[in-house]
């Protein structure tokens, strides 16, 4: 594969899959996440003749379970699986990749050999990768003036940190986003993303309408200047574990940066080749 394609899928997953059975509860999910420190699990058939049938998402708990008021300790993986499961050959690039995530609107991918599940990729993965290619399509975006204020979001969507996790995982479902800024006294001062609803709040014994935003957001607001790489924020993004960046200028928040604005502005960019080839 050329470096355009961003390398491999197979030079680029990972191996290691989190499989659990489909009587599996969400609450357990989300732990496993939080161990792991994962975005999915997959989920077995049962059947030991046959692979994974489903996927279960971050975004999954969140909009399936948090947002509808269910009890994570009650429902089950499999009311809240993706299936089918998305794949995509182990030889095809990463670039191939990233389309087949944006058409499907999702951030994991799971890599075959045949008919055989072997690795998985995340969006992660796709930004290592562009990133690492040389002459691809993260340095064709480093040309572009300022591209953090190209790739980023300018509607900030926000919530009172004082506002139970319950409404925020509400809004995140209805806007289809991942993230919200959390407000106090008029003032920006972090973030809470899926991630954190998940891991920090997905416990036994706690209604999503006790736990207050503020129990489990992220504070200090990590932010990036408007004026930096599209390679400097994805450093640090990898650096820091985090999948979202608030992009600033002269100190002030003019944007919000996610790891997946960054993947579809190269799947759009790269959309007419694709097109052509499939």
């Amino acid at each position: 594969m050329s470096d355009q394609g961003g390398g491999a899928v197979k030079d680029f997953m990972h191996r290691y899959l989190e499989v659990v059975p489909r009587d599996t509860t969400a609450a357990f999910a989300a732990e496993r996440m939080g161990v792991r420190r994962i975005g999915c699990v997959l989920v077995e058939s049962g059947d030991p003749h046959r692979g994974p049938i489903g996927i279960v998402t971050e975004t999954d708990l969140v909009r399936k379970v948090l947002a509808n008021g269910s009890d994570p300790t009650v429902t089950l993986v499999e009311q809240v699986m993706n299936s089918p499961i998305v794949t995509i050959a182990g030889e095809r690039s990463m670039l191939d990749a990233s389309h087949a995530m944006e058409s499907n609107h999702i951030r994991h991918l799971c890599a075959v050999e045949g008919e055989e599940i072997v690795g998985l990729i995340s969006v992660r993965d796709l930004v290592r990768s562009f990133v690492d290619a040389e002459g691809g399509p993260i340095s064709e975006l480093d040309q572009v003036y300022r591209p953090l204020g190209v790739l980023m979001a300018t509607t900030l969507a926000t919530i009172r940190s004082e506002e139970s996790i319950f409404a925020a995982a509400q809004q995140m479902r209805e806007k289809r986003i991942g993230s919200l800024l959390t407000v106090e006294a008029g003032e920006l001062v972090g973030i809470v993303t899926e991630s954190d609803l998940v891991r920090k709040a997905m416990v036994p014994n706690q209604e999503a309408e006790g736990i207050r935003v503020s129990a489990v957001m992220s504070s200090p607001l990590l932010g990036i200047d408007i004026n930096r790489t599209i390679r400097d924020a994805s450093k640090m993004m990898a650096e820091r574990a985090v999948r979202h960046l608030a992009v600033t200028e002269q100190g002030k928040i003019v944007g919000v940066l996610s790891i997946r604005d960054l993947v579809k502005m190269v799947s759009v960019r790269d959309r007419p080749r694709f097109l052509g080839k499939t």
